[in-house]
């Protein structure tokens, strides 16, 4: 490994190391204040532990076309983790030996991996049912070797869930840049005008929403109805479903909380929001996170604090199904937020 990079990789790993303080210590040394793992005991829910793995949720990079403020995985333009070939054939084997469903493709923006579309064919013909990709839509619009990106996902039937802060252009630009909102809009009709998103269209898109604040996020069905309304009469745009997801206090947001002073407020909103409805069905339960290069994590949050799965096998190409059934599932502080409220997963909320 290069000076440059090894000495990138480890500010990474002190800054996450940083983070887990913050989290672990913060303002949890009042009493009022449990730890989440103290909670999870006092309602005989702990130890967290998996259920049968249904979606691997794989990290193909951290590169993207934008810099967004909530962003938990800190991608950009300037990020050049990338997943290698190897890595990816090690999850097809992986799907193959475990029968998971759901292929869930992350970023950055997965489609910039050189390898995406190698990736989306190779998954489709070992029979995953649902390949995922979680699209910033701005990519298919930034340069004309994405702008096929809509023939290439109806063709694969790739379900499509794309990020968007708000109907509103000066909404969503604060939260991820400007001009972002038009591009979104354009990438939408462009996906749209291929049967994405179409009333009764098996061709799946879908949208996520994230505060732009300190703040938790509204009722998903109600927020489904305002986003449907908005853009179909100002724009005639389309898509099936509205997932709510809550910011959690890592990475971006994180600091982001740090620096405005609303770190304090925002863990007790999200520990007094605490709904143990939520823990039975959070994602950790039936996902594994991989990253780029293809160590194993419960969420992708944790991927970002460097939590690795509490196991003897860690890696995905020491991939062991029967081992890796028996871990306790690591959790911390920022676990508050995927159990707050109505909770909070990358399909949304948990608790109808």
């Amino acid at each position: 490994m290069k000076l440059k990079s090894l000495k990138k990789r480890e500010n990474e790993l002190a800054n996450a190391k940083r983070q887990l303080e913050i989290l672990s210590n913060g303002i949890f040394q009042d009493e009022e204040l449990p730890t989440f793992r103290s909670k999870l005991k006092t309602l005989n829910l702990f130890p967290l532990q998996p259920k049968i793995l249904e979606i691997l949720q794989i990290n193909v990079g951290y590169m993207c076309n934008q810099v967004c403020a909530h962003c938990h995985v800190d991608a950009g333009p300037d990020r050049k983790e990338i997943m290698t070939r190897e890595t990816m054939q090690q999850c097809l084997d992986v799907i193959k030996d475990t029968g998971a469903h759901t292929l869930d493709l992350t970023g950055g923006a997965p489609e910039m991996n050189p390898l995406f579309r190698w990736f989306v064919e190779e998954a489709t013909k070992v029979g995953v049912k649902d390949v995922i990709v979680r699209s910033n839509l701005t990519i298919i619009t930034a340069n004309k070797k994405y702008n096929d990106l809509p023939e290439f996902f109806k063709k694969h039937k790739v379900h499509v869930i794309s990020s968007m802060p708000h109907w509103t252009e000066g909404k969503t630009d604060q939260q991820r840049g400007d001009g972002v909102f038009n591009a979104s809009i354009k990438a939408l009709k462009m996906l749209n005008a291929v049967g994405y998103g179409m009333p009764n269209s098996d061709l799946k898109l879908d949208l996520v929403y994230n505060p732009s604040g300190a703040f938790l996020p509204g009722n998903q069905a109600a927020l489904e109805a305002d986003f449907k309304k908005a853009l179909s009469e100002k724009f005639n745009i389309h898509f099936h479903n509205l997932f709510s997801i809550t910011n959690l206090p890592i990475s971006r947001f994180l600091d982001y909380l740090i620096a405005s002073e609303n770190y304090e407020d925002y863990m007790y909103n999200l520990v007094e929001a605490f709904n143990p409805a939520a823990v039975k069905n959070v994602m950790c339960t039936n996902t594994l996170s991989v990253s780029w290069d293809g160590w194993l994590y419960d969420c992708d949050f944790n991927q970002m604090l460097e939590l690795k799965v509490d196991s003897p096998i860690q890696h995905i190409r020491d991939f062991n199904k029967k081992t890796l059934s028996k871990r306790t599932i690591c959790i911390s502080q920022h676990c508050y937020g995927c159990t707050a409220g109505a909770g909070s997963s990358c399909q949304g909320t948990v608790v109808q």
